[in-house]
């Protein structure tokens, strides 16, 4: 009976926590989504191919000072509340 009751308080306390960590890399990526398809160049991302089929690389505008997000990383936890507000 101890286990199952432990098994239940365990669940009760990890499962929320790994929901909402799913929910925040969920935002997070539809943040980064929406900043690549307002971006209107060919090269928003270092990982993106460029028209000549290169990688876009140190091209891109994440590259550049000011530019877009393109990695989880980069979208900080103050944009996930905005967003969750927002919604």
């Amino acid at each position: 009976m101890r286990k199952l009751a432990l098994a239940a308080f365990a669940a009760v306390i990890v499962v929320p926590s790994i929901a909402s960590a799913q929910s925040d890399s969920v935002i997070k990526q539809r943040i980064i989504d929406a900043d690549r398809a307002a971006y209107k160049g060919a090269c928003p991302c270092p990982y993106d191919t460029a028209r000549d089929g290169s990688q876009c690389g140190g091209r891109s505008a994440y590259a550049k000072a000011g530019g877009i997000k393109c990695f989880p990383r980069d979208v900080t936890a103050a944009e996930v509340r905005a967003y969750r507000q927002g919604r």
